[in-house]
């Protein structure tokens, strides 16, 4: 009787071993963005080499079959982190493949839409048992309430344009998550023909990502109830002197911002 006992543990530790090991694996998407994408001006902003993606979009291929054929019960079942990180990576490569639907014979990620329907309302992206749009990926599962919490993300997922936060060369990971969220925030701030100081207005003048999404940066997400308050977070990102940085704590400057600049974010 005690010799079953133990083989029953033994088994029920060997099950959930396995279960733990079973998480998504990106490494394919992680391969793919470490061949394909370029990080200039140390980090802030990134370069896409869409015609080499071209070259090996059946390998891209693969990794979207590989996230269409997760489950919604599947899903379900891992931790916060290791959604968050499921969903912007499908997001980003969902992305470039929608580019890859008409490159080189495009200038923007705007070509693939027209005046009745934007290129994140196309509904393309087989998920969950449906088939969803980019739109619904980012507002409906990423930035639903209460779900994640996580105004980051607007550094993370990508829109293939020069004025969108560079695109990572590594896959987001659940075990590296908060870590790869700083780095693309501080590095999005960090960019000078984004976000910075105007000593003329003496003005903050920060990217339209701040306007469009305000309310996910003063919902409380994180503590911050104001954009200045979240923008004190960053100030040794955001201000180049003490000067600057002084007035960011002390809420001494005012914002204004930046036109978005929907050029495609491809090699030059």
């Amino acid at each position: 009787m005690l010799l079953k006992r133990l083989l029953l543990v033994l088994l029920l530790l060997i099950m959930a071993n396995v279960s733990v090991a079973a998480k998504f694996d990106h490494t394919v998407w992680d391969n793919l963005l470490q061949d394909h994408v370029h990080m200039i001006r140390e980090g802030q902003a990134s370069q896409v080499d869409y015609q080499s993606f071209l070259q090996q979009r059946k390998v891209l291929h693969s990794y979207l079959s590989q996230l269409s054929a997760v489950t919604q019960q599947e899903f379900s079942t891992w931790s916060k982190a290791e959604r968050l990180a499921f969903l912007i990576n499908a997001y980003n490569a969902y992305t470039v493949e929608l580019i890859l639907t008409r490159y080189p014979k495009l200038d923007s990620i705007k070509d693939l839409g027209s005046l009745l329907r934007s290129p994140w309302k196309q509904s393309f992206i087989p998920l969950f048992g449906k088939t969803v749009s980019l739109d619904d990926i980012e507002h409906g599962m990423i930035r639903k309430v209460g779900d994640y919490n996580e105004p980051r993300i607007h550094f993370a997922v990508n829109c293939a344009s020069i004025g969108c936060p560079a695109l990572l060369n590594e896959a987001f990971t659940a075990d590296k998550l908060e870590q790869q969220l700083e780095t693309v925030t501080n590095s999005f701030l960090r960019d000078r023909t984004r976000n910075r100081y105007n000593p003329r207005t003496r003005r903050i003048e920060i990217s339209k990502i701040f306007d469009w999404y305000k309310k996910d940066f003063e919902s409380g997400w994180g503590g911050w109830h104001k954009l200045d308050q979240f923008l004190v977070q960053y100030a040794d990102s955001l201000g180049d002197t003490d000067e600057v940085k002084q007035q960011l704590m002390t809420g001494g400057l005012r914002i204004s911002y930046i036109n978005y600049d929907w050029k495609l974010n491809g090699t030059q």
